[in-house]
């Protein structure tokens, strides 16, 4: 199977932004650990992170049919 995560505006800031209210962890922290995860259900992974609402539908309908599901 194959996924697609796409994060979307100011998601990139996570960790970097105020971590003493969000936490340090960052977007690559959070993808590095579903990564591990996605190879051990045997899962393709993708990420795709934008501030850009259009550059987000862009890459969803840019997936369709690349995607199993």
């Amino acid at each position: 199977m194959d996924l697609l995560l796409v994060n979307g505006p100011n998601l990139n800031l996570i960790g970097k932004r105020e971590p003493s209210i969000y936490g340090a962890q960052t977007l690559e922290d959070i993808q590095e650990e579903l990564l591990t995860l996605a190879s051990e259900l045997e899962v393709k992974l993708k990420f795709f992170q934008s501030n850009s609402e259009g550059d987000m539908i862009d890459c969803i309908q840019n997936s369709v049919g690349s995607i199993d599901g």
